[in-house]
């Protein structure tokens, strides 16, 4: 069970979090989880570009230390970086130690104040440790989760996800892994198209807009 447009009411129980962002500008941010990936990342890469869309990627430490060309075109695309620990450990089921060690870990290689925690779940003293770990830090949630991990969605209804919830503003999340690769193939082009239409821009999340 997860949702798929974050209500206010979360927003604001954890408002030291970053759900989405001001609107005004007629913009919206892809992010993509779980990344670099041969193949999948490269897709994604040059989607993005035949549309002028820059996007930020949350990136796993073990993966960009397995892949560092794909990394390397990540950042010559223009694009942000986040990071998303460095394998991958859900907070609600690691102690607070080891998941600041591991986060640390993934720091040393991506050197960003962007982090999203894995699955979104992060406990409020882990958010502490880290924010005291890199006092720049901002821990970046979403807006609009597209469901491309969920195997029993298919295709449409994760377009659907995304073109019947986005917003000004609103912080989209992907993913760049295989597990979502078949979804993301079909959804991505169609959702650049459908909004690029409407007049919205794609940027990364950056010190200015968040």
């Amino acid at each position: 069970m997860y949702l798929v447009k974050t209500p206010w009411w979360l927003k604001k129980l954890y408002p030291q979090l970053i759900w989405d962002t001001k609107p005004g500008a007629r913009c919206i941010y892809l992010t993509f989880d779980d990344g670099p990936i041969p193949i999948v990342t490269p897709f994604v890469l040059n989607i993005l570009k035949k549309h002028n869309a820059k996007a930020t990627f949350f990136c796993i430490g073990d993966n960009v230390r397995k892949h560092p060309d794909v990394f390397d075109e990540v950042k010559k695309g223009g694009h942000a970086i986040g990071n998303h620990t460095y394998n991958h450990l859900k907070g609600w089921a690691t102690d607070n130690q080891t998941y600041l060690e591991n986060f640390l870990q993934a720091d040393k290689i991506l050197d960003t104040p962007l982090f999203r925690p894995p699955y979104g779940r992060i406990k409020r003293e882990q958010v502490k440790l880290l924010k005291q770990a890199r006092p720049d830090l901002k821990i970046i949630m979403w807006d609009v989760l597209s469901g491309d991990f969920d195997i029993a969605l298919n295709r449409d209804e994760s377009l659907n996800n995304v073109l019947k919830n986005v917003q000004d503003g609103s912080i989209v999340l992907f993913h760049d892994s295989i597990k979502a690769f078949h979804k993301i193939e079909y959804v991505l082009p169609l959702v650049l198209e459908h909004f690029s239409k409407e007049g919205y821009t794609f940027e990364t999340l950056n010190a200015s807009n968040i």
